[in-house]
């Protein structure tokens, strides 16, 4: 049975960036397993987790403040779970979360990862940027965009 739910404990979070820290775009990032637990365990965005009978198979973080308000800063699928749509529900559950409340959803992928930038456009995301060398030499941290319209037209 599959879930997405609030992260809970010290267990699912030190799973979590061990997951993470275990896999791209994290390793080539050099971000290791202390630095994604802090990214699993930031108290001002909200921490998600994907369970498949009871095992954290995947993580979501949404950032809900500032000018981007409504930012997935993270989504990861276990090694053993990609290819499954995990990654699409997570995606669509942050959307589901985030248009309640602001008519965009931003995200950023590194410009390697081609198989989240390819999973994020065939889910309807808009490239409105890039940032060159940002987290890593040589690569480009690309902005993307889901949108309902106007930030001053929308009505939650």
């Amino acid at each position: 049975m599959e879930e997405i739910r609030l992260l809970r404990g010290d267990d699912e979070a030190r799973r979590s960036a061990e997951m993470m820290a275990s896999t791209d775009p994290w390793l080539r990032l050099g971000r290791g397993a202390d630095a994604c637990l802090r990214a699993v365990t930031e108290r001002e965005r909200e921490n998600y987790v994907a369970l498949i009978d009871d095992v954290v198979q995947g993580v979501l973080v949404i950032d809900m403040r500032g000018t981007f308000a409504g930012y997935i800063a993270t989504v990861c699928v276990a090694a053993g779970a990609r290819g499954s749509g995990l990654g699409t529900r997570l995606v669509r559950f942050a959307e589901e979360r985030i248009f309640r409340e602001r008519p965009n959803v931003f995200l950023c992928v590194s410009s390697f990862n081609d198989r989240a930038r390819s999973l994020y456009e065939r889910l309807g995301y808009e490239i409105i940027g890039e940032l060159p060398d940002f987290l890593v030499r040589g690569h480009a941290e690309v902005l993307l965009r889901k949108t309902l319209g106007p930030i001053v037209e929308f009505r939650p």
